[in-house]
């Protein structure tokens, strides 16, 4: 569905499922200045461990840094609730990266002039703020190094010795020779995977259809939803969907109120949405595009070793994220590169989507290949969820815009 159907390492996988417990996949950002956070308040400990705000004395600055611990809450839900406590605007709020929401999660964020007596108040059950230093600079997207990992993966049905053997081996040859980088599933959706299909929609200008794919298409969610997009897709009655749609389907409410007053206003319709959420729909679609690559020099023989043609950094081959500014690569990469976007019918100038510049994708390149850094077992033991099973305790770290479940995906093979 995404693009992601090989495997680039030799080992045998292990087998297993991930994120049984919040607590089996923990991630702590690497900031700019290369300084790992910690996680404190939450753990495989059963309750929060309250942990104590003090924020210093102002000297002129406009920011306060502080370290924002959840647990199973995505980022932005995390900096509503410190939002919603401080009476203020989200947008007041900066931070370099989305985290996973069923995990947690530690990174950092600013908050522009924040009444420091009411953020030492601070209490919510799965947040934890922590260690305040004042700054002039806002917290921006991509404003760190990376994250580190600490996942458990449980129900393996290995003997302890043919695991750590084959762990081992994978780790030795993800840190020499690096993983085919596919963009993980969290990038198009999670289980409906859709965010690319809709991207492509935007791309091609076609509104409608695009807002209608995202709220109609089929759904493995829970029953309630599921049936009101089957209903909104047969009736195409706005007003109808605004009363069936859960009130925690905020964004696909949003649009529909706006669509129950201007039918045909699909591209006000998406507006609606927070600006942050728009472009994920056509950077999926890049990603998307991105996958094929990777696919296509895997099917061709080529590999994804460096070439001549590849354009190169760090000594790693690099594919692009498709947009209106993208030079392709010389040679066989570059043949690859142009024949993944005749088989998707588009053209470099769609990309710049006239009617919704906000939309627009410029390009940027992205290697083909991760190298998890630091990788190795933490531990392995009887899997006290699954009687008779091992669960293994993995760790490593990976730059930006890197997905941890790429690496397991290899690691794995299940």
């Amino acid at each position: 569905m995404t693009g992601i159907k090989h495997y680039s390492t030799a080992s045998k996988g292990i087998g297993g499922d991930i994120k049984k417990r919040i607590a089996d996949f923990i991630v702590r950002e690497i900031t700019f200045e290369r300084k790992t956070l910690e996680t404190k308040a939450f753990g495989e400990w059963p309750e929060k461990r309250n942990q104590e705000l003090i924020v210093p004395q102002n000297n002129g600055e406009e920011y306060l840094h502080v370290e924002m611990e959840k647990f199973n809450l995505d980022t932005n839900d995390a900096l509503r609730r410190v939002a919603r406590h401080l009476h203020c605007s989200p947008k007041r709020l900066g931070y370099a990266g989305m985290k996973d929401k069923r995990a947690i999660t530690v990174q950092l964020i600013s908050i522009w002039k924040p009444e420091a007596k009411a953020l030492e108040a601070f209490n919510q059950r799965y947040v934890s703020l922590t260690n305040a230093h004042w700054s002039n600079e806002r917290m921006e997207i991509g404003k760190l190094k990376g994250n580190d990992f600490e996942i458990t993966i449980r129900n393996i049905s290995m003997e302890k010795k043919e695991l750590e053997k084959n762990a081992e081996k994978f780790f030795a040859e993800a840190e020499k020779n690096g993983i085919a980088n596919y963009f993980g599933e969290q990038r198009f959706g999670g289980a409906r995977e859709i965010t690319h299909k809709v991207g492509k929609k935007f791309i091609e200008e076609k509104f409608e259809e695009a807002i209608m794919l995202y709220l109609t298409s089929p759904s493995t969610e829970e029953e309630e939803i599921a049936i009101a997009r089957k209903n909104l897709l047969e009736t195409l009655d706005f007003a109808r969907a605004t009363k069936e749609f859960p009130a925690k389907f905020r964004f696909e409410r949003a649009i529909l109120h706006h669509l129950c007053k201007y039918p045909k206003d699909f591209v006000g319709a998406f507006q609606k949405l927070p600006r942050h959420l728009t472009y994920l729909f056509t950077h999926a679609y890049q990603s998307y595009l991105f996958n094929q690559i990777i696919n296509r020099r895997m099917e061709t023989g080529l590999g994804l070793q460096p070439v001549e043609g590849d354009i190169v950094e760090d000594g790693i081959a690099m594919a692009p994220l498709i947009g209106f500014d993208t030079e392709f690569a010389k040679g066989k990469p570059g043949e690859i590169e142009k024949r993944v976007m005749e088989e998707e019918g588009v053209k470099l100038e769609d990309f710049r989507v006239k009617s919704f510049m906000e939309l627009s994708c410029s390009g940027a390149r992205k290697k083909i290949l991760v190298k998890p850094e630091n990788p190795g077992i933490l531990g392995i033991s009887e899997d006290e969820l699954n009687e008779g099973k091992l669960k293994l305790k993995t760790g490593f770290s990976l730059e930006k815009g890197n997905y941890a479940t790429t690496v397991l995906r290899e690691l794995m093979k299940s």
